[in-house]
């Protein structure tokens, strides 16, 4: 009985010892909790990787799906909280400015402004061609005439390609007398379209600038796969059937970026001038190469990759002259295209060109056409127009 009593205790032994080796040899349940971050919740990109991926060989773990977007997954500026730079007065050059351009030094940091209203199911089925168009809460005949004409959407691009989508850029009435009244009248209006994107700052023309980087955050918020961008002013005249066609042959991948291209253009020192720009603003003798706000075609890529640039240029009055900055820091360089008049046909006012419908049939944009003009060169390029020459401009 001794001896089996011994026998008993001294496997009774040799098994609490070989527990207590093994439990030596794997982390305690304290180190399991410190250490599952690394092991079980891997991070890859921003994205968490599933734990039981950690465990298997490297050619059984699936490649993860890249994601369209690692920035915010709605729009993120819920609150209009901007106070003025003062530190910016206390420079000498400051009080000599005009007004205009003091208030706008005063209130360039302030970025990014609380949205109004929304559409994000605009890009939420295949989108093939986005067209954007800079409107003012007033001009809601330049709107109606847009989709009545060249802005109407299309549930196909043809070849196979998805959807052209249409949206309109607003900020809010520059007038305080027009601001409930006119606000209503456009709630009431997107009710009807839903093709309205407003944030919540003043139109006036140093906010156009504004509208640009708005426009670019939320397209990598909402809209990040699509392929190709047009975007232009609500004054402009758009042959649809020429941009598709001219995109049939361009990859969504390359550096796109087309339009009515203006090279070595010389800052306007004019007072009097619209676009008069002081030299403590911008100092140097001329732009980089931009393309008329009035009309160009952008790759959606390059547009995702002109937010971030964007982000790190300071605040420019000239919106599309802000644009070429951007495209600047990314090294990119405007395609000049003949189909682009962002000045007109014929920069002369007075020329018949201007006036002739079958140079409208040949070209991709036109600048600049009132709603009653629009919806009559509309009506003449679509009906039975007998020209004697075609023009190739694609």
């Amino acid at each position: 009985k001794k001896t089996i009593y011994r026998s008993v205790c001294l496997a009774l032994v040799l098994l609490v010892a070989v527990t207590v080796f093994q439990r030596s040899l794997t982390p305690s349940p304290f180190l399991q909790e410190h250490t599952l971050p690394t092991l079980g919740l891997e991070k890859d990109s921003g994205q968490l990787v599933n734990s039981n991926n950690f465990w298997k060989n490297k050619k059984d773990v699936d490649t993860p799906t890249p994601t369209a977007s690692l920035g915010p997954q709605a729009w993120d500026v819920t609150t209009t909280n901007c106070s003025a730079n003062i530190n910016v007065t206390h420079q000498p050059w400051f009080q000599g400015l005009e007004p205009q351009f003091r208030q706008f030094l005063l209130y360039r940091h302030c970025r990014y402004f609380p949205m109004l209203l929304n559409h994000p199911e605009k890009c939420r089925d295949d989108v093939y061609l986005l067209v954007v168009i800079k409107s003012v809460i007033t001009q809601h005949d330049r709107r109606e005439a847009i989709r009545q004409t060249w802005g109407r959407e299309q549930e196909s691009a043809g070849k196979g390609h998805g959807a052209v989508r249409t949206l309109f850029l607003l900020g809010t009435a520059s007038k305080q007398e027009e601001r409930t009244h006119y606000q209503q009248l456009l709630a009431y209006e997107d009710r009807l379209y839903s093709d309205i994107l407003q944030w919540d700052f003043l139109d006036t023309f140093f906010n156009l600038t504004l509208k640009e980087i708005h426009f670019l955050k939320w397209l990598d918020i909402y809209c990040p796969n699509v392929p190709f961008v047009f975007k232009g002013d609500d004054d402009v005249f758009v042959n649809p059937t020429n941009l598709l066609e001219f995109l049939a042959d361009r990859r969504p991948q390359e550096d796109l970026f087309v339009g009515d291209v203006l090279q070595h253009a010389r800052p306007i020192r004019r007072k009097d001038n619209k676009y008069y720009i002081p030299t403590a603003l911008y100092s140097k003798a001329s732009y980089p190469p931009y393309a008329g706000g009035g009309g160009f075609l952008m790759a959606g890529g390059l547009a995702r990759r002109l937010h971030h640039a964007c982000d790190t240029v300071e605040l420019y009055p000239i919106d599309d002259v802000f644009l070429g900055m951007c495209l600047e820091v990314l090294g990119v360089r405007p395609t000049a295209h003949e189909g682009f008049k962002t000045f007109g046909i014929s920069r002369n006012r007075n020329s018949r060109m201007n006036k002739e419908p079958c140079f409208y049939r040949s070209m991709l944009v036109v600048h600049k056409l009132m709603p009653p003009e629009l919806l009559a060169m509309w009506g003449l390029v679509h009906g039975n127009l007998t020209c004697s020459r075609k023009l190739q401009v694609l």
